[in-house]
């Protein structure tokens, strides 16, 4: 080998070794970094000696795929799950103590008291005031349901405008990846930002990415709607302050194309905006049309009747135009009657009525069932008792048995409620498990180990020695050659 031969081969592996120390470095310093992918140096050899001929980066497609498919599917199971805490929380958690089936026991209970002691003005108090507690519990939890929906309806305006943003990013992102595709230049800083990006919009919304010519990507909803095709596609949304029952939310447009919600408690939803849709359109609705059953059937079980008209008795309710709302006679649901339900001032000492007017059937004036005037009468009493214990015809509307007791329907929406919770649950733990696996795969196979980094940044100290070494040997022999020419 000639000493210029020999100089053109140090000069290599000091080349070589500066750009692969310089990518080891990068590594390191990102080793912490979730959104960044791991860079190697490929070097080539040929007549004209070793050279790194490109930076590779360690993309993997299939992987990253189905972490994004995963992503999407945990964040809407975590964000369904969530919205059924909130309701049950509502209901008082665990022991759902102030849910109306709560109520409605303690108010039997009450009721039957009175029975056993009609002539006591305690118990009549007692009585009222139990059933002030159910209307009571039922106007709560009605606006704490309806607050929940206008709480989702408030985050799917926050997720329609962060999902812009970042679709907006994301083509700046793209255009990136294009530009240095098409230039030759290192593409691995703008394909880590895009597929930073493409992560988070996949906690918004399924998606599936879509990679053509010059590393250009498209991306379309997991039901084939455009979100991204060489520009972003509009995301709109209007949103609705407050809600009552029977309002409809308005729709996310993507694209002018309706999203459509989420479907069951192991959810079908793709990323957080289908979730919120599901428990603002489905599952918030349904159980308020299962307080509005509850409520319409203890006005109409304790409505009264003179054979010819019939009136509310103890409890009573308002219309939405204000009005007072009569005897309730469909077999649908009357939406948001468990907003308005109250029990008949009539009864109420506080407010000059006589709380001894339950037990003689003389609420709404119609009839007086205690012609006698006897302070031993419990007949009525005993019929409204048993009247809770016997089978009612609920609307299918609201999702669970309509041919039940009222003390069973209101214990069914609890049990409802927490069998939908839990089977969210079990679909959570799933889902999160899957996301986890998924995380693990594509950082095992794009992310940084320190171990290897450090091991390859020993291999290329070793290179850059071996090369120094020969160029001492290589100064060595100049030396002596100068000292024979002089």
């Amino acid at each position: 080998m000639s000493l210029s031969s020999a100089l053109n081969s140090v000069q290599s592996i000091f080349n070589n070794t500066g750009i692969q120390s310089s990518v080891v470095s990068t590594n390191i310093s990102n080793s912490g970094n979730s959104d960044y992918v791991r860079r190697q140096a490929s070097v080539t050899t040929s007549l004209n000696g070793a050279q790194v001929v490109k930076i590779d980066r360690a993309q993997e497609d299939a992987l990253l795929k189905q972490y994004l498919k995963s992503n999407s599917q945990d964040t809407a199971q975590q964000t369904l799950l969530s919205g059924l805490e909130d309701l049950k929380s509502l209901m008082g958690g665990n022991d759902y103590e102030t849910s109306p089936a709560t109520y409605l026991s303690a108010f039997r209970d009450a009721l039957q008291t009175f029975s056993a002691s009609p002539s006591s003005t305690t118990a009549a108090q007692a009585a009222v005031t139990a059933a002030t507690d159910v209307a009571n519990s039922l106007n709560n939890a009605s606006a704490s349901v309806q607050k929940i929906r206008a709480d989702a309806d408030s985050q799917i305006a926050t997720d329609v405008a962060s999902l812009n943003s970042l679709l907006a990013q994301f083509q700046t992102a793209n255009d990136a990846v294009k530009q240095a595709t098409a230039t030759g230049t290192d593409t691995s800083a703008a394909l880590d930002e895009r597929d930073k990006v493409l992560k988070q919009i996949s906690s918004i919304i399924g998606v599936n990415a879509v990679t053509r010519d010059n590393n250009d990507m498209a991306l379309y909803t997991t039901d084939g709607t455009t979100l991204f095709e060489t520009t972003a596609r509009s995301v709109t949304f209007q949103s609705t302050n407050t809600y009552v029952a029977g309002m409809s939310g308005n729709a996310v447009y993507i694209d002018g194309v309706a999203l459509k919600a989420g479907d069951g408690s192991s959810t079908t939803a793709q990323g957080s905006i289908q979730a919120e849709l599901q428990i603002r359109d489905e599952i918030a609705p349904t159980f308020q049309s299962q307080l509005d059953e509850i409520a319409k059937t203890l006005v109409s079980m304790f409505s009264e009747t003179d054979g010819t008209t019939t009136a509310p008795g103890l409890f009573v309710w308002t219309t939405s135009t204000g009005a007072v709302g009569g005897t309730p006679t469909t077999g649908n649901v009357i939406d948001g009657i468990s907003a308005t339900i109250s029990v008949n001032t009539s009864v109420i000492t506080s407010q000059g009525g006589d709380p001894m007017k339950l037990r003689d059937g003389s609420i709404s004036g119609l009839t007086n069932l205690n012609t006698d005037g006897s302070s031993g009468f419990s007949s009525n009493l005993d019929a409204l008792y048993s009247a809770l214990g016997t089978a009612q015809s609920f609307s299918s509307d609201a999702g669970i048995s309509s041919n039940v007791n009222l003390m069973t329907y209101a214990t069914n929406s609890i049990g409802w409620l927490e069998q939908y919770r839990s089977d969210a649950t079990t679909a959570s733990e799933n889902t999160s498990a899957a996301l986890s696996r998924s995380n693990e795969a594509y950082s095992n196979e794009t992310g940084v180990n320190l171990d290897e980094e450090l091991t390859l940044l020993l291999d290329i100290e070793q290179s850059y020695k071996a090369a120094t070494k020969i160029l001492n040997a290589i100064d060595e022999m100049l030396k002596s050659l100068l000292d024979i020419a002089s």
